[in-house]
């Protein structure tokens, strides 16, 4: 139960602050600024990181959890767990955010501002590095793993940045999918929902394939 209590807090903690980042944006008139938006997502997730990574392992992301499954560092058995955790804390964020401005019609969903399809390939892109960032620094000596939160953290406020006027640089079905419902605009919603898991799933062979393989005895 703690490992799915830091999911929801940290999943929690995404959105509220990289989607509330949104809104105040939108309701300050641009105060907050795209570049604000993106550092706001790389800067919670560095620090969900360090405080939860001991715990739960700060995945914080489903496309996450799925590729850690389909690497064997997650037991399947946890992994419908982990997402139903994770969807409670998007969920309460976008429903605080909700109570929080009512008056706002948008709570950050993604939408993509040219064609699905494009969208699409830059999501599957976009997750496809961050997820095999993921595999590549969450193993290894300990100096590694300090660092690993700001590798991650740098790659979310990195693609943010240039991504996220085109697709919103998702990267996370549950971070779209809480703030779509939420808000009533299901608009392409099938784009973020599999875009990531299908980038995050071809990040691990990816990784798989660059393993030094151990001699056989």
């Amino acid at each position: 139960m703690r490992k799915y209590l830091s999911e929801s807090i940290g999943t929690f903690g995404l959105v509220f602050c990289g989607t509330g980042a949104i809104v105040i944006d939108h309701v300050s008139g641009g105060a907050v600024t795209h570049v604000g938006i993106a550092i706001t997502f790389g800067l919670i997730i560095l620090a969900m990181i360090y405080a939860l990574g001991d715990v739960s392992g700060a995945h914080l992301n489903p496309a996450v959890t799925i590729g850690f499954t389909i690497a064997k560092r997650l037991a399947i058995r946890e992994t419908v767990p982990y997402i139903m955790a994770q969807a409670i804390g998007a969920f309460a964020a976008s429903f605080c955010l909700k109570l929080l401005f009512a008056q706002e019609h948008n709570l950050g969903e993604t939408i993509p501002s040219g064609s699905p399809a494009q969208s699409f390939v830059l999501e599957l892109i976009l997750t496809f590095f961050l997820m095999f960032v993921i595999m590549n620094v969450s193993t290894g000596a300990k100096e590694k793993g300090i660092t690993a939160g700001i590798a991650i953290s740098s790659v979310i406020g990195l693609e943010a940045m240039f991504a996220g006027p085109i697709s919103g640089a998702s990267m996370n079905p549950m971070r779209s999918l809480a703030p779509a419902i939420v808000s009533g605009n299901m608009d392409s919603i099938w784009v973020y929902l599999t875009a990531p898991v299908i980038g995050s799933i071809i990040a691990v062979l990816a990784f798989n394939l660059l393993q030094e393989k151990k001699p056989t005895a």
